[in-house]
């Protein structure tokens, strides 16, 4: 075996993992801050903790409406039309 040779790959490892402990320090020292970022009404408080902008009137949200079907008690075969009773 060549001494060298031996060497090289120690010192590949330690470097390799010196290398992977710094990127590792660097990983939590750079962590970035929390944002604080402001969220805007667009209803009376919706979304929630928002916070109303000057000179914008606020509204209630309105209300969902139940769905209505078209066409109740018509085609109830998926658009096919045919004469006499399918089962």
């Amino acid at each position: 075996m060549n001494p060298t040779k031996r060497i090289s790959i120690k010192s590949a490892t330690v470097a390799g993992m010196a290398l992977s402990a710094l990127l590792g320090l660097a990983g939590v020292t750079l962590n970035p801050a929390p944002a604080k970022a402001v969220v805007y009404c667009t209803y009376e408080g919706y979304p929630g903790g928002c916070v109303a902008r000057a000179g914008v009137v606020l509204r209630p949200r309105p209300v969902a409406r139940a769905a209505v079907r078209h066409n109740a008690g018509g085609n109830m075969n998926g658009g096919v039309n045919r004469v006499g009773a399918r089962r």
